[in-house]
């Protein structure tokens, strides 16, 4: 009877993955220069500024993939279309191998690969959205009562960062996770609703726009980051903005999930996100055929990595968890934690010790990962009945970071991704030394944000900016040879609010009229530009 009942199994297991996965990559696109010419057809005014702030053209990736091509292939024979990337300018398609394979008879497409990559022929080479005006809850953002959450913050110093109203205020965040259920309605999640800092989202999955149900994983995750529960919870950035998208499943693990993310990566870079945030990790799926490898932990193989990839070249900061294999068979880091360009975050305990659940690294090309590591046991969480608890993962390490990069970023506008990204890394305790489990270390974004703004403090010997902090007259005493130069104020949105003329080696500006808070100032010559920070008392 046993060997019956296997037997079963075995046809069972047969029909079900009768049905393989594929990409199929198109030629071309149609329509390029016209997308170029006009891009507000398919980026948002958010997204184009963001390129703009960081000096990224526009190119054909941004492109929509060409609609009569989707038509024509969900015109074949028994094949179903479940998701596109006009970045990999492919689709996601299911049916038998033989309906795939023809595929390729097509003009139009070229070439074809499939998930199961035993069936390949040859490898491959591997609308303006707006934050509303946050409504303050507290009177200052320097007076949170953190709680339980003060450990998983404080260790990476981002208190210092909120005492300086750095909270994530400006900045968007979009979480890629399995459901979000309770945010809408449970009372850690209030501040973000009534501050309208939802600022909408999508699932991709059941393609609707509910978000508010499926898995809890995502509530979890967001409330590290926009949670808010005087004196138990306040989450890493409680003023960012969010978008929640449903990209993973709760009732299968298939490639398609990997799509769906990078899908989502495309409506987070045309909506204007600065940040993805995904605790999110494949390396073994339900059909085994289809599972990675270590080698494929290299960057550049799997679909999400090379997703990932796209999405930071477009100007947005990645953060990803590492995973929990660390004390499994697996032990690696999961895609899309092996990108080469994302923040992998793994785990340690409330004293800063390695989690040996924690997903190890390096990359299969021997790249450090995981990059730095965060508090992911007993993580203080809001749950999607509204109660404060804890909970283990590098599936909270990831976002408690990820918050901070907002609030880092709010505090340096004018720095690009790769910048930050460096900036995070070298602040690290293990900098110097990194391991296989803590990366770089834990970062110390205080210590971040003094080393950026170092770079950027003039030598006193050649230029002299006093007092700092400022009250009421700003003295400006400039070298000789730079007395034809300008003096530029902009706040912390990276907007030019003032600007003068320097015309002598001493110049005082009048500061009266500014409001309390920090600036960044440039004084640019002829032969230099010098830059800083002020803050006005």
């Amino acid at each position: 009877m046993r060997k019956l009942y296997l037997f079963f199994l075995l046809i069972i297991a047969q029909i079900s993955f009768a049905q393989e996965d594929a990409w199929v990559y198109f030629t071309d696109k149609q329509s390029v220069d016209y997308y170029l010419q006009n891009p507000m057809e398919m980026l948002s005014q958010r997204a184009l500024d963001r390129r703009a702030n960081q000096g990224i053209s526009l190119d054909s990736k941004d492109v929509p993939i060409t609609a009569s091509y989707r038509q024509a292939i969900e015109n074949q024979t028994g094949i179903t279309v479940l998701a596109q990337s006009k970045w990999m300018n492919c689709l996601h398609v299911r049916g038998s191998i033989e309906n795939i394979q023809a595929l390729t008879q097509l003009p139009f497409v070229a070439e074809v690969f499939f998930a199961d990559r035993t069936l390949n022929t040859a490898g491959r080479q591997s609308s303006s959205n707006k934050i509303s005006q946050v409504q303050k809850n507290l009177e200052t953002e320097e007076n949170f009562l953190y709680g339980n959450s003060s450990n998983q913050i404080q260790m990476l110093n981002g208190h210092l960062l909120h005492q300086n109203n750095y909270t994530g205020a400006g900045k968007i965040i979009a979480v890629m996770d399995n459901g979000f259920p309770g945010v809408n309605n449970m009372s850690p999640f209030q501040r973000l609703m009534q501050n309208n800092q939802i600022l909408g989202g999508y699932d991709f999955v059941n393609r609707d726009e509910n978000v508010y149900d499926g898995g809890t994983h995502g509530t979890l995750v967001l409330s590290t980051m926009g949670g808010f529960v005087d004196n138990q919870l306040v989450g890493t950035a409680p003023d960012a903005g969010y978008y929640l998208f449903k990209t993973e499943a709760t009732d299968y693990e298939n490639p398609l999930e990997e799509s769906l993310w990078v899908e989502a990566a495309e409506m987070a870079d045309s909506l204007g996100v600065d940040i993805i945030n995904t605790s999110l990790g494949y390396s073994t799926f339900d059909n085994p055929a289809y599972n990675y490898s270590y080698a494929d932990m290299n960057g550049v193989t799997t679909f999400s990595s090379r997703g990932a990839d796209i999405a930071f070249s477009r100007g947005i900061f990645i953060v990803t968890s590492a995973g929990n294999s660390g004390s499994g068979s697996w032990l690696y880091i999961a895609t899309p934690a092996d990108a080469i360009n994302t923040l992998t975050v793994g785990a340690v305990n409330a004293a800063g010790n390695y989690a040996s659940f924690s997903s190890i690294g390096p990359s299969s090309d021997l790249r450090i990962k995981p990059d730095v590591v965060a508090q992911g046991v007993s993580s203080i969480v809001a749950t999607a009945s509204g109660t404060i608890s804890s909970a283990n993962g590098t599936s909270f390490s990831g976002p408690i970071t990820a918050g901070l990069v907002a609030c880092l970023w709010q505090a340096l506008p004018q720095k690009t991704n790769v910048e930050l990204l460096n900036i995070i890394r070298e602040s690290a305790h293990l900098f110097q030394n990194p391991t296989a489990q803590l990366g770089y270390g834990i970062p110390n974004f205080n210590l971040a944000l003094e080393n950026a703004l170092a770079l950027w403090e003039v030598k006193t010997n050649k230029v002299k900016v006093y007092p700092n902090p400022v009250a009421d007259q700003l003295t400006l005493i400039l070298p000789s040879e730079n007395t034809n130069a300008t003096f530029e104020l902009y706040n912390q949105l990276g907007q030019l609010i003032f600007q003068s003329s320097i015309l002598s080696t001493q110049k005082s500006i009048d500061f009266q009229a500014f409001s309390s808070g920090v600036y960044f100032y440039k004084i640019k010559s002829q032969s230099e530009e010098v830059q800083g920070k002020l803050i006005k008392k």
